[in-house]
């Protein structure tokens, strides 16, 4: 690998998140937070073998740190019956707290995937005075609305996330996402929660306090964007959901790019396999590595 790796943990009130720092052999000025989706954490952009977006753009001189969202991944503690975090919680504390951490030595690339994207575009709607600290703004397969109906959509949102998810809260305490072999990772109950409303299409306002999320959107100067998703994304970013939600913040301003052979790229790509193929080092992934070095 040209980058070495190491964990660093910021301390956000009671907690700390974890972040994986990766560390180019030759930096070219550029920094990059990376930030995951529900049910999983920042492994999703790295391994120790140096697969992933993190680890290719680490080698392209990248200086990348992918975090782990509270209770997630190695950030302490894990979710838990005695450890709970909502979904304002990250808006309002954990990604500002982030994004400042981080840009204390100059403005950073903001890279999401799945409902990340949500979050992160509601954090900055919400605390517009981040925006002049962030450079771009790339997402993966982000939607915040699923409108598709399918058999796949009744199983695994109607059923798994939006009915057996909050009876599994109410057993365990969180929800073991891990154990019952749904997800890579665990996630405290009230985060799960507080995502249902907006996924059934409620109002993009703040459960917790109301505020606006939609109005907010309307009123930003967002950083250049640009904004992938699946053809084969049949559930968790289909690409009308996407363009749904980027229509929704206003960030269909930036670039819209959908990935399968027919778009001129190497395999028709799904929500997870968009950031894990083989095939997308040497497809989207140096693409987007040129793109965010003339930020």
């Amino acid at each position: 690998m040209q980058h070495r790796q190491q964990s660093l943990w910021l301390k956000v009130s009671h907690y700390q998140l974890h972040l994986r720092q990766l560390i180019p052999a030759q930096p070219n000025g550029h920094r990059v937070l990376m930030l995951h989706g529900a049910i999983e954490n920042s492994r999703i952009f790295y391994n120790e073998k140096g697969r992933g977006l993190a680890c290719f753009l680490a080698e392209m001189g990248f200086e990348v740190y992918c975090a782990d969202f509270a209770g997630r991944g190695q950030s302490i503690p894990a979710a838990s019956r005695h450890f709970n975090h909502s979904q304002n919680q990250l808006i309002t504390a954990d990604i500002p707290a982030l994004i400042r951490h981080l840009t204390q030595a100059g403005p950073v690339h903001l890279i999401a995937h799945s409902w990340a994207g949500v979050v992160l575009a509601a954090a900055l709607a919400r605390q517009p005075e981040l925006v002049p600290l962030v450079r771009s703004v790339l997402t993966f397969g982000s939607k915040r609305c699923i409108s598709v109906q399918s058999w796949q959509r009744r199983l695994h949102i109607d059923w798994v996330w939006n009915r057996l998810g909050p009876l599994l809260c109410k057993v365990y305490g969180y929800l073991p996402a891990r154990q019952w072999r749904f997800g890579a990772d665990n996630e405290p109950a009230q985060y799960l929660l507080d995502t249902i409303p907006w996924i059934r299409g409620e109002a993009f306002t703040d459960i917790s306090d109301g505020f606006n999320y939609a109005n907010a959107c309307k009123h930003l100067n967002w950083p250049p964007s640009w904004h992938l998703a699946a053809v084969n994304d049949r559930l968790l970013g289909h690409p009308q959901d996407v363009l749904a939600f980027l229509a929704e913040t206003g960030l269909d301003a930036g670039r819209f790019t959908l990935l399968g052979k027919a778009t001129g790229y190497k395999m028709d790509y799904d929500h997870i396999s968009m950031l894990t193929a083989a095939t997308a080092r040497e497809d989207h992934f140096v693409q987007l590595a040129d793109w965010l070095g003339r930020q």
